[in-house]
């Protein structure tokens, strides 16, 4: 049962020329089935309005704060005002837009640091229309992580993706494959699990959480004949994970490890590339999975897509993954109190 009257959830604007507004605006339009969480959005309140004039839907914008959010909710769109000359051009990134964009991020993410907010759900970013602004981050993620940081350290975060029982973290993300046999070490897998499964535990309500890692090379290198990485490597870090009473398996060739039998012995797995954890979730849940980020000292989740210029402002594209991102943000906040 949704209490209207908690922390709302923070829902960062995104990218004004993509589709993220415009799934925030319909999700808010489709709030009265219940299954929406409340939720406030950070960003520019005269651009929401225009968005939601070109969609044709008819909803009040109001400015606000947390505390009001929730009595606000069920009336009208709460949303914490970002200034900022903000044009409704979809499909077309604006440079003056970034300033609010970056904005956004930051002034959600404090709010929910200092309990005003339930949990951060961030709409889907456009890196290069940030860049002039000062954005000099590899990533939504990576900035999230800079905004946790405490007194000067930046906590280590990890991109999962989830889809009902299905949950998988690659270790290493936007890099080049040929660099990936020198990221992975075992301190990294090491420091992988450990913050998986604390978080499966606190996030998740999973009392132990059962880990697998998959190999990096063909076969999990099969003994070392097909690469070393896995032997010298990945065993080690499973191994010491055990030692530290994590319920961890591995390594395990990629190539059945995802065969659903093998996959549901498991409540998440550790991948050691994107396209390796990527391309099994994004067979068998496309429109739903969701990316969430672990390591932090807030819930973050995102929907699994990117900013979608073609279908910005058309009313089309589907909302599965923004209500998914939602809803379990929403337990996952509830299962951390």
């Amino acid at each position: 049962m949704i209490d209207d009257h908690a922390a709302p959830l923070a829902v960062s604007m995104g990218e004004p020329a993509g589709i993220g507004p415009d799934l925030i605006l319909r999700l808010f339009s489709e709030r009265k089935g219940g299954e929406v969480p409340p939720f406030i959005v950070y960003g520019n309140a005269q651009f929401l309005r225009e968005r939601a004039s070109r969609l044709g839907l008819s909803i009040e914008i109001v400015g606000a704060r947390p505390g009001a959010a929730g009595v606000i909710f069920p009336h009208a769109l709460p949303v914490c005002d970002v200034e900022g000359d903000v044009p409704d051009t979809p499909g077309e990134p604006q440079a003056g837009s970034a300033s609010v964009v970056i904005e956004a991020i930051a002034a959600a993410v404090a709010d929910t640091r200092a309990g005003a907010c339930r949990a951060v759900v961030t709409a889907p970013i456009h890196k290069a229309a940030l860049y002039g602004a000062g954005f000099s981050h590899p990533g939504h993620t990576e900035y999230l992580a800079a905004l946790c940081a405490t007194d000067g350290v930046t906590p280590l975060p990890l991109m999962m993706l989830a889809h009902e029982d299905l949950r998988v973290v690659p270790a290493t993300i936007h890099v080049p494959l040929h660099e990936v046999p020198k990221l992975i070490t075992t301190e990294l897998l090491i420091e992988t699990g450990r913050i998986l499964s604390r978080d499966l535990a606190h996030r998740f309500d999973i009392a132990v959480p059962r880990i697998a890692f998959a190999g990096l090379n063909p076969h999990a290198g099969e003994a070392g004949t097909i690469g070393l990485e896995d032997r010298d490597i990945i065993a080690p870090a499973v191994a010491a994970l055990e030692e530290e009473g994590i319920a961890v398996q591995g390594p395990f060739p990629a190539d059945t490890l995802f065969y659903p039998p093998h996959w549901r012995q498991h409540d998440a797995i550790v991948a050691m590339y994107h396209d390796q954890a990527l391309i099994p979730i994004k067979t068998v849940a496309f429109d739903s999975a969701v990316n969430v980020t672990l390591g932090l000292p807030i819930v973050r989740t995102s929907p699994d897509h990117g900013t979608a210029f073609d279908l910005a402002g058309t009313g089309r594209g589907s909302a599965a993954s923004f209500r998914a991102a939602l809803k379990l943000a929403d337990r996952m906040a509830e299962a951390g109190r």
